[in-house]
């Protein structure tokens, strides 16, 4: 499979730890990341409508296609194991129009719930060649 990549809010806990999480269990390397906070983040935002200052949402550039919301956590979880793809098929059981307003409701939140860093992680030098600048 080609490189997927997955844009993310940089300052964000939540969404850092969700990089990790996707690092951690993608041992095959094929996901690349992106922080909305740099110029190629911004830049694939933008060119698949979100707005890089006011996101809801990450993005998940995979295959062609964009995908956002809990349909880009599905599509994640599918490649991160057996375990990860039963999640992912139990994720795929609740409806679109219930489980995206929840992610989009805590995806508002994310620094009152989670907090917010000063400025990006920056990866190590392991995974520093994963991460667009």
């Amino acid at each position: 499979m080609a490189d997927s990549i997955i844009v993310f809010d940089g300052v964000c806990v939540l969404c850092s730890r969700w990089v990790g999480f996707v690092v951690q269990r993608d041992p095959r390397g094929q996901y690349k990341f992106a922080a909305m906070q740099t110029q190629s983040g911004r830049n694939l935002l933008v060119a698949h409508g979100i707005d890089p200052d006011d996101p809801l949402s990450f993005l998940l550039l995979e295959g062609g296609g964009a995908y956002t919301d809990t349909d880009a956590i599905v599509r994640i979880l599918r490649t991160l194991g057996s375990g990860w793809r039963v999640a992912a098929a139990l994720l795929s059981i609740v409806p679109r129009f219930v489980r995206d307003p929840l992610y989009r409701w805590v995806a508002r939140r994310r620094y009152r719930l989670f907090g917010r860093r000063e400025a990006c992680v920056v990866p190590t030098a392991d995974i520093a060649d994963r991460f667009l600048r």
